[in-house]
Formats: C-alpha cells, structure tokens, sequence
C-alpha cells in the first residue's frame, strides 16, 4: 500500500476514492496519482482531444489545490491523464506498481460508472493481483475503528489476513473475525472454527484487538452485511477468488458484496503465500 491509483471523472462520487486514500496518507507516507481516461473516439478531431486535454488539467489543479493540505506523512499527489479504455488504462496504471492499489468510487458518470457498475468491476479486480478499495458513497469515514473480516469455507479466505494486521495497526483499529457459513454440517462448522481461530492468533499475536463471531444462514453477502451494521463497521476486507476473468458470474459473493455494500470494500486477490510463523494463507487447514 505505498501507491494509490485513483481513478477520477470529476463528478463529486469519484473523488470518495480520494478521499479513502487521503485518509491513509494521514497514517503513513503514500504516493496518490489520480487518473483520467480520456474515451472519445476524437482521433479524426485533434482539437476535441486537446481540449478534453486542457480541461482535466485545468479540475486537477483545482483537486490538488484543495486536497494537498489535507495530505499527511510527506505523501504526494499527482494526476496523469490517458486516453483508450478506462478500465484498460487503470489496469495498466495499477500494474505498473508493485505496492500499489486502486481506490475507486463505485458511482460516477461518463466511463468510469461503465467500469465500476456489475460485473466490469469484478473484471478489473480479476485483471490486476493488486488490491482494489472501492467506496460506495460519500463521505467516506474519518477514521478507521472496526475492521470486519470475513472467514469463509475456502482455503484462500485467510489471505486477507496479513492485509488486515497492516490496516489495524496502521489506525490501532479492532478486527472482527466473523465467520459465515450457510451449512450447518458438523464438520463444516468445525473447520470454520478453525480457520478462525488460526486468523485471531495470527492477529493477537501481533498486537491487534480481536472479536470473534460465527454466524449461519442462506447468504454470505446477507450474513456479512448484517453483521457490518450491526457494529458500525468501517471497513470489510473480502477475497475476490471466485472471479474468472473470461466468464464473470452473476451472483459470487464478491459481486453481491460490490453491489450490496454501502460501506468501503477491500478486495485483495489470492496468491500462493507462506508466511514464516507457519501460517499457511493458502491450501488446507493446518
């Protein structure tokens, strides 16, 4: 998390994504670059382009004016502007990283709402290995308290954890380990039990406070969202790994999550990974 990719379109919901990563900035030192994807087909009229050009310079300006003041930690704020396929050329930009993540408001106007709206949403987190924040409204928190993180029965939902120690104790927030099950099956449960219970001591373990909870029911998203509710969380960390590029589903947990949550979600995308206390983020239970 040492880079932010922003995507802008200058309507007052895309900027709640620089709002998330200005709240960051004030925890520790980031480079933040705000993108604008110039879309038209104007290949034919030079000067549509130069002036599209001209007029994101011109509200970028304006956004650093306002927005550097509220910068903390030496962090920096700059903005590039391109031109092809939004979601190509945000892709592209987050890639181009290796410690960085897009935050992103998931309403907007013009190209980015075609990008953040459904299922174009899932393809740019199935695109990038790097995490992606969106936001749904604004104003985005002041501060990041609770931490929800959902524990699942799949073997690569404990890979968001490193992700969440680094959050809580960058804002000394409280991590909620909730496990969801729509089963009851005995040896279900206990698994899930399992996991979360290696996910509290990797937590505590590292000096971060820690709740734990299990509930069942018919839906995960449904499950996850009550349960966010209820304690007025801040943030929800989720796994994106139910998502294939070539052939998005309608209905995965990560899509409803995207389309149902009103509040900040993390998405981080699994990769093999052993860190070295043993806790084996990807595979079987230990």
């Amino acid at each position: 998390m040492k880079s932010f990719i922003i995507p802008i379109d200058f309507s007052r919901e895309s900027i709640a994504g620089l709002d998330m990563a200005v709240l960051f900035s004030q925890k520790k030192e980031i480079n933040i670059q705000m993108v604008y994807v110039i879309t038209s087909i104007t290949d034919y009229h030079p000067s549509s382009i130069s002036d599209e050009h001209k007029f994101a310079e011109e509200r970028f300006k304006k956004l650093i004016s306002e927005y550097e003041p509220k910068l903390g930690k030496n962090s920096k704020l700059r903005y590039i502007i391109k031109k092809g396929k939004v979601y190509r050329e945000i892709v592209s930009q987050v890639n181009s990283y290796k410690d960085a993540m897009v935050s992103a408001s998931t309403h907007g106007a013009s190209g980015f709402e075609e990008l953040f709206v459904g299922s174009n949403a899932l393809k740019i987190m199935s695109a990038t290995s790097n995490p992606v924040l969106t936001v749904r409204k604004s104003p985005v928190p002041d501060k990041i308290q609770k931490v929800l993180l959902p524990i699942k029965l799949h073997p690569d939902t404990r890979q968001k954890v490193p992700t969440a120690v680094e959050i809580a104790r960058l804002f000394e927030a409280e991590v909620h380990v909730l496990g969801i099950s729509t089963t009851k099956n005995r040896r279900d449960l206990e698994r899930l039990e399992s996991y979360s219970k290696q996910t509290m001591g990797f937590l505590e373990s590292r000096d971060v406070k820690v709740v734990h909870h299990m509930v069942t029911g018919d839906s995960l998203p449904t499950l996850t969202l009550n349960y966010a509710e209820a304690i007025d969380t801040d943030l929800i960390i989720m796994m994106s790994s139910a998502i294939d590029k070539w052939n998005v589903f309608f209905g995965s947990y990560a899509q409803q999550m995207l389309n149902r949550s009103k509040l900040p979600l993390l998405s981080i995308k699994p990769r093999p990974k052993q860190l070295p206390t043993g806790f084996n983020t990807f595979g079987p239970e230990l």
